[in-house]
């Protein structure tokens, strides 16, 4: 405690009451920081300057003074910054308070200042304030350099980081892990990670060799950017410490995290097994994102088996499961139609304190739509807001799209009109649905308003939208208002896709316009669109329609030129024309190639073959020439 005050003129014992008090706040405030932190704050910054002014000279330039009221400032930043209890507003008064100090403070006061705006997210900040050192003449430190970089670096501007890299150089500093680490996540979320890698191997160049969080850095970037292989390399190096640079790493729990999860989202499940117990016989024990990560990988690959043994094992090694492990298994569950076991997951996830989140109640509605259970699916969306639990543009859009799929257009309707009302815009997905719902139940105009709200809205359609629309139009006979939409888009320089195109096509062969439909069909790789299968076998299915069959077999010849392998749709139109025109034996030709072709036949194929065997009376015959198909495994 500042003390000995007593020398003092009489007359001013009252102020130097205060003048104790006020300098007792600064050694011990993180008493009176307890008790209010704001308004000592504020106090410091009002009473500052009063301080300084009305105590006599001698006492203000004490040394003893001077070292006091420093310790003390230091104090006081250190104990708030750490402990987070800062506003921005704070930082800056603070900041400027500091920069008027005579003498200035020293940059590490600075640097705490500029370390808690970094983990509250200002980086603009950060950078801001650093300007202002630099004009008023206080040079960085490296830890100040290192918190820059990593500031540009989580805005995206990692170019700017290594502007600062070259500062750092320059001052004479040795750049640090901390400073390379930076810089090379920087670059991974800019999914630059040739960059990245180089600087990894200049790092050695500096001197400087990598820590855990190098390589865990790395390794997330390189799975990130389907680099599996190397990171799986860059492990056995790290491990082995037989690299080009002979440097070992001891890997720790966040380092296996990335790359199991990486190797589960690759599909290399079993791989990320053998890792799994790699880091367990290194003594790591694996935490819960690690546990979620493999999880959900054996879900996607469907052994659903060994996803569940790795649950029970999760939580016999007492890894408490997260909301995310059971959001994982209910939505595996929920695809595969098993809502029984799904809920009982649920209430197990009750039980367990994880409270369910919107992911949660949302993967389970959509599961109840799956196996058309709409009336389970609206009751668990009533319920939802009772558990605390608000409704999203997904709970609003799955329950809509349910009710589309089951021609309850009037209820998807109402739900959305509630879901605007409520203050939750739509998506893209909901007036996706939405449309297809009207169209399918031919309410062509209450689709052409909702197009129009969709716009008012501010939701800019997209191809999905556009290829509903159009295929709508056409299914409802409005093939002309298709074609207008079409050349509206094509001029308003709207990136098409070749899905666009495929029910213009269908809408134009069907209504007869098979001039028009092969126009369009021509053009379409002018417009530098590639042509898919879908959009072959529409152009095929309309000429075989219009009795040319000619003209379609040369087309499917074509399509194979090209590289695009027919399907059992593509077969079928000719298949069907052939049988109903008696050309049998070209029929029978066509089978053989998509024996040929590994094209299995689908439920139609059949259904011809049958037809033709039921009107031809020397069916036996017809029996013995049909090639065999191989059993479908």
């Amino acid at each position: 405690m500042f003390l000995k005050f007593k020398f003092l003129p009489s007359s001013s014992s009252s102020k130097a009451a205060s003048r104790v008090k006020l300098i007792s706040s600064f050694t011990h405030s993180q008493n009176s920081a307890a008790s209010n932190p704001r308004n000592e704050f504020s106090s410091l910054l009002r009473n500052q300057h009063k301080l300084t002014c009305s105590l006599p000279k001698s006492i203000t330039n004490s040394s003893l003074m001077t070292r006091q009221v420093q310790t003390g400032r230091y104090e006081f930043l250190n104990e708030k910054c750490r402990s987070g209890n800062v506003t921005l507003d704070e930082v800056h008064n603070f900041f400027e308070y500091m920069v008027n100090l005579q003498p200035t403070p020293p940059i590490s006061a600075f640097t705490i200042l500029f370390g808690v705006l970094a983990k509250k997210k200002h980086y603009d900040n950060v950078i801001l304030l650093s300007n202002r050192l630099n004009s008023i003449g206080l040079l960085p430190n490296l830890i100040c350099f290192n918190i820059l970089i990593n500031c540009y670096c989580k805005m995206g501007r990692s170019c700017d980081g290594f502007v600062i890299l070259g500062r750092i150089l320059r001052r004479g500093f040795h750049p640090n892990p901390s400073t390379f680490n930076s810089l090379i996540k920087g670059l991974c979320t800019e999914r630059k990670i040739k960059e990245a890698t180089g600087l990894f191997k200049k790092m050695f160049v500096f001197g400087c060799v990598p820590d855990v969080v190098t390589y865990g850095t790395l390794i997330h970037g390189l799975c990130r950017t389907g680099n599996t292989n190397i990171a799986l390399k860059l492990h056995e190096e790290t491990v082995n410490g037989n690299g080009k640079f002979g440097a070992v790493c001891k890997p720790d729990v966040v380092y296996y995290g990335s790359l199991i999860d990486g190797l589960c989202k690759d599909s290399l499940v079993d791989r990320a097994k053998d890792l799994f117990l790699e880091m367990k016989s290194r003594q790591i024990s694996p935490n819960a994102v690690v546990y979620n990560s493999l999880i959900h990988g054996l879900c996607v690959t469907g052994d659903w088996e060994e996803a569940k043994r790795f649950f029970i094992e999760m939580m016999d090694q007492g890894v408490r499961p997260t909301a995310v492990t059971f959001n994982v298994l209910i939505d595996d569950l929920c695809k595969e139609g098993k809502m029984k076991e799904a809920n009982e997951l649920l209430e197990m996830m009750i039980e367990r304190g994880v409270n369910p989140s919107i992911v949660t109640y949302n993967t389970l509605m959509d599961g109840y739509c799956l196996v058309n259970k709409i009336g389970d699916a609206k009751k668990l969306f009533v319920s939802m807001e009772s558990k605390g639990c608000r409704h999203d543009d997904f709970s609003y859009t799955i329950l809509i799209n349910g009710y589309c799929k089951n021609r309850k257009v009037v209820k998807a309707t109402n739900l959305y009109r509630e879901m605007i009302s409520k203050g939750v815009m739509p998506t893209v997905i909901t007036y996706n649905s939405l449309l297809s719902g009207n169209f399918r139940e031919g309410k062509v105009e209450d689709a052409r308003k909702l197009f129009d709200e969709m716009q008012l809205n501010n939701v800019a359609p997209d191809s999905i939208i556009y290829n509903t629309f159009i295929d709508g139009l056409c299914k409802n006979d409005f093939v002309q208002e298709a074609v207008e939409m079409f050349h509206t888009l094509k001029n308003s320089k709207f990136e098409l896709i070749v899905k666009c195109f495929n029910p213009l096509v269908d809408g134009l062969c069907k209504s007869g316009r098979l001039k028009i439909a092969w126009k369009l069909f021509q053009r379409l790789p002018h417009e530098g669109l590639v042509l898919d299968v879908i959009t072959y076998s529409i152009m095929i299915n309309g000429l075989c329609k219009a009795g040319q069959l000619k003209m379609a077999n040369h087309l499917l010849s074509d399509m194979e030129e090209r590289g695009c392998a027919p399907n059992a749709v593509t077969f079928n139109s000719l298949l069907r024309s052939y049988f109903q025109n008696n050309e049998t034996s070209k029929g029978v030709e066509l089978l053989s190639k998509m024996v040929e072709r590994n094209v299995m036949p689908d439920a139609n194929t059949v259904s011809i073959i049958i037809d033709l065997l039921a009107k031809d009376e020397n069916y036996r015959e017809c029996l013995k020439l049909l090639p065999s198909f191989p059993i479908q495994k």
